[in-house]
Parts: C-alpha cells; sequence; structure tokens
C-alpha cells in the first residue's frame, strides 16, 4: 500500500454480519469473530454491529449479546452498536445491557444511537413498541446518558451496574436531524453514508457550525461510513461488489415481489432504469479496486466528508474475500 494514498483519519469497521448465501446464523457469528480477530491484528479502531429485525440475511439483531460474544474472542479492539434503535428499547433496558458490557470489557465499548426502528410498523408492534416512540428520542438519549454516568433524571430509578466509565454514546443518522442532536448534546456523529448518500455533506457542515462542548466532547468528531471491495486485483474486486450489488437488489426487490425470481441479467437491466438508478445510488460511496485503487479513494473521501474517522463495510459475499479486503484496505500492515 502506497503511504501517499493511505487514509490520515483512523479506520474502523461496520459489520453487518451477513448470512450469506448457503450459510447458517452460527457461521455468521463465527464469521463475525473473524472479521473482529482480523481488524484488531491490522489496526482497525473499532468494529460496530447494527440491530436490524426481520431481516433473514443479517444476524445481528440481539446486538448487544453478538458484541459480548465478539469481546470474549477479542483483546484490545473496541467494539458497539452502529447502532442500537433506542425507539425499540426503554433507555434503561440499553442502559442496563450497555453497563454491563462496559464493566465486563473496560475501555472497549462504543453506544452508538440511531432512531430508526430498524424494520417496519409490524417490527414496533411485535416489539410491544409504540411508533410515536420516535419522537421522544432526544430525551431517550439524555435519559439514557444520565444512567450511563450516574447521574440519572429519572427519580428514584438508577442502572446497574453503573461501569466506572461510561461508554461514549455516537449519535447515528442520515439526515439533518441527528445531526442537529448530535451537535446540541456535544456528542460525535456518525453518518450513514455507506447506504443514503444524500445528505452527507449539509448535515457534517450544519454539525461542525452548530456544535456545543459537553463533558464527553470537546470538539465535534465525525465518522462517515462507506463499502469497501478490496481485492488482490481490480478485476476481482469489481466482480465482488457486482454480486453483492446484486444480492442486494434482489433482497430489496424481493421486499415488494416475494417469491420472484431474476437472473442477474436481469437485475443488472434493472439497474440501468430509473428505478435501478435510485437503488444504485444508494451504494454511490463505494472504494472498489487493489489495496492502492481502495487506500486513495478512502483517502478523498475523508476530505470531501470532513470525516475525523472513517467506517467502512466490508461487503464482499464470502468471508475469505472479506476477510482479504480487511486486510488489503487496513490502516497498518
Amino acid at each position: 500500500m502506497s503511504a501517499s494514498a493511505s487514509p490520515t483519519v483512523p479506520l474502523s469497521i461496520l459489520d453487518l454480519a451477513p448470512i450469506g448465501p448457503g450459510e447458517t446464523p452460527a457461521q455468521s457469528y463465527s464469521n463475525s469473530v473473524a472479521l473482529a480477530q482480523t481488524a484488531e491484528r491490522h489496526g482497525y479502531g473499532r468494529v460496530w454491529y447494527a440491530e436490524h429485525h426481520n431481516m433473514p440475511t443479517i444476524a445481528s439483531s440481539a446486538t448487544s449479546v453478538l458484541i459480548a460474544h465478539v469481546a470474549a474472542h477479542t483483546s484490545t479492539i473496541r467494539l458497539g452498536a452502529g447502532g442500537i434503535m433506542l425507539p425499540n428499547h426503554s433507555p434503561l433496558t440499553i442502559a442496563e445491557q450497555f453497563g454491563t458490557l462496559e464493566t465486563l470489557h473496560p475501555g472497549r465499548i462504543d453506544l452508538g444511537l440511531g432512531r430508526a426502528p430498524g424494520g417496519d410498523r409490524a417490527i414496533f408492534n411485535a416489539l410491544r413498541r409504540d411508533p410515536g416512540a420516535s419522537e421522544q428520542f432526544p430525551r431517550d438519549v439524555m435519559e439514557l446518558q444520565g444512567y450511563l454516568t450516574g447521574e440519572s433524571i429519572v427519580t428514584g430509578v438508577s442502572a446497574t451496574p453503573t461501569p466506572e466509565s461510561a461508554p461514549p454514546l455516537f449519535i447515528l443518522g442520515s439526515s439533518l436531524f441527528g445531526a442537529q442532536l448530535a451537535a446540541a448534546l456535544g456528542l460525535p456523529y456518525a453518518f450513514a453514508s455507506h447506504f443514503a448518500p444524500d445528505a452527507l455533506h449539509e448535515a457534517v457542515s450544519l454539525y461542525r457550525r452548530d456544535f456545543k462542548p459537553s463533558a464527553q466532547l470537546e470538539h465535534p468528531y465525525v465518522l462517515a461510513a462507506a463499502n469497501v471491495f478490496a481485492a488482490d486485483t481490480a478485476a476481482d474486486a469489481t466482480v465482488q461488489f457486482e454480486a453483492a450489488r446484486r444480492r442486494r437488489v434482489r433482497g430489496m426487490i424481493a421486499r415488494n415481489q416475494a417469491g420472484v425470481e431474476y437472473t442477474d441479467a436481469q437485475i443488472d437491466e434493472f439497474l440501468t432504469t430509473a428505478a435501478g438508478a435510485n437503488l444504485a445510488n444508494m451504494m454511490r460511496y463505494t472504494a472498489v479496486g487493489t489495496a492502492s485503487e481502495v487506500s486513495q479513494f478512502l483517502g478523498d473521501f475523508a476530505q470531501t466528508a470532513q470525516a475525523d474517522e472513517l467506517i467502512v463495510a466490508h461487503g464482499a459475499l464470502s468471508i475469505a474475500d472479506r476477510l482479504r479486503s480487511v486486510e488489503l484496505a487496513a490502516p497498518t500492515e
């Protein structure tokens, strides 16, 4: 890897805990352990897992449990939620879970928070939650923060265990709302540009402009997300990217057309349509190529996104290709 092309900001990983073609959830968890161990060896700062529900190809629904499992099989790398969808939970429950994680693995746990449900209205009903809970997100964040720091804003209620040092909170978002909230609360802001790129630059500018220092953070701190397909040859990386993109498009189409199967050629033809172009745009910030090509892309992306850190999702369908991508795109050798 060319040193001149390397990103000048820290690199971290968003592990989507995919259940690949022909794989079981148990294999997915083994893959996540292997990925975190590889990331730890190669100098990545953290690995995050996102809460999803009712998605048969994603195994991170019980996010805090997965974090605990991976933490037990690694030593130094930070692990966390990127993120917990707070409207799905009571703040006290999440404080107890992450207070436990931080107590078991001190100094290694992050807690990223989002206000999306991680599913549709049926998910809210199944979780026994009210869709209107999203409107309480700012207060819920402050309530959660109070529990974790031992300064509860709820009279007579505290979280046990309260860790000696609270895990840092991050606000996740793909719109201006998250940027405004992170700035107002003085928290780091992580933008989901790996699948929702459109508001990236406006949101980051707003966050940096309006940021107010807090006990957790003195200066604004931005994490921007990108997809990565790094391989030993550019041709191999392109094949991996195209296969992953087709699988994503198939999954989105299947939500409305269950039981309908499309060939690769049909998916590629769909991607040339206006509707297909909109789906393709979701992966606008994607690095595809050799180690030097990916590093150059990420360096340029960090600069244009005004990012203090990049969090990358290695999207190859096979675990062998994902691990190789992690190695090739690593910040250190």
